[in-house]
């Protein structure tokens, strides 16, 4: 069977947009939607742990976002933006990078990109805005990132970034030697230490993953049957550490609950043809949608997300279209705040 983006489809109020993160992370508000009969509840974020028994297990992401946007300047002075994506090879004296140029139409192959003293590369046209552009060394790239890079805020957070963002647009678990996100995994924004504490006290487990989240998260579904789209691949890893506390959490009768869409992704990557989880360490491009069956997912933290997006496909999946829907109508009837500073939501 097929399905309509327009399917998809939701009215926002632009207000509700949360331009700035809640005073204090734990302090946002939660929607708890049980998918089995609809029920909704509407709480301190900080009640979450009043749906998690000793025994279960949080998985979280935890890569750190980089000051991923770069802007520089052309031989003519003109300003040319670089929106880092990954790295693609490396050389003796060559660090080549994906990078989303703009404007792509007036550069040229080879042509340097100045940013101050140093001079960046655009070394190939991959098409549709996206460059190959060249570092020669990390202590390069280092040093242009920290001194010209931006916090890559989401196209619907309408001002520039500040120093707080490189704080805040970060979960508390972001791993220093975990450093490649473009975009942030905003369902773990709300998780604070002492939270964290608190969980572990009761005996739920966390389990670190990772997913370096790419621009591909804001891709617009722009076709009209939702099966004709694709998401961009992403690198994923899950430790045999963590895969084992996994298969014996769900051997023992624990839930498994994923803090976001990312780690959701990476998870339903991991099992094996005969159910039990598995260490990865690949790229993966999983586009879950209605039809799927979750075999390492039983709950799942996320946030609000955009009209006809592949995330509010994904959780529609998990929870069914016209649940995901009556529950975004009551976060919006009860002026929760949406998308990445916004509120969140827990599926039962």
């Amino acid at each position: 069977m097929t399905m309509d983006i327009a399917l998809f489809d939701y009215d926002l109020p632009p207000e509700l947009i949360a331009q700035e993160p809640s005073r204090k992370r734990d302090q946002s508000r939660l929607l708890v939607l049980d998918r089995t009969n609809g029920d909704i509840q509407i709480l301190p974020f900080r009640r979450v742990i009043d749906y998690l028994d000793p025994g279960d297990v949080l998985v979280v992401n935890n890569t750190k976002v980089f000051k991923a946007r770069l802007f520089g300047n052309r031989a003519t002075g003109a300003r040319v933006e670089i929106f880092l994506i990954r790295p693609v090879d490396r050389t003796k004296d060559r660090l080549n990078w994906y990078a989303l140029v703009n404007p792509s139409r007036r550069v040229k192959e080879g042509e340097p990109i100045e940013f101050g003293d140093d001079r960046v590369p655009l070394t190939a046209d991959v098409g549709g805005g996206r460059w190959v552009v060249t570092f020669h060394s990390d202590s390069q790239r280092d040093r242009v990132v920290a001194r010209h890079g931006h916090v890559p805020l989401p196209h619907y957070i309408r001002r520039d970034d500040r120093p707080d963002d490189l704080r805040r647009y970060q979960t508390v678990f972001a791993d220093s030697d975990k450093v490649g996100a473009v975009a942030a995994p905003t369902a773990g924004f709300h998780f604070t230490k002492p939270l964290l504490h608190d969980l572990a006290a009761k005996r739920i487990a966390m389990v670190e993953l990772t997913l370096h989240v790419g621009p591909g998260t804001f891709k617009p579904v722009s076709v009209d049957n939702i099966d004709d789209h694709t998401v961009d691949p992403e690198f994923a890893e899950l430790t045999p550490a963590a895969a084992e506390i996994l298969n014996r959490t769900r051997a023992a009768g624990g839930r498994i609950v994923a803090v976001g869409t990312t780690s959701v992704r990476t998870l339903e990557s991991a099992v094996a043809e005969n159910g039990r989880i598995v260490p990865l360490e690949r790229m993966v491009d999983l586009y879950v949608k209605p039809g799927h069956r979750f075999r390492a997912v039983d709950r799942m933290v996320t946030n609000f997300h955009l009209p006809k997006s592949s995330l509010l496909i994904l959780v529609s999946a998990f929870a069914g279209r016209e649940r995901i829907l009556d529950a975004y109508q009551t976060a919006i009837a009860n002026r929760l705040r949406f998308y990445s500073y916004g509120d969140a939501m827990l599926i039962l």
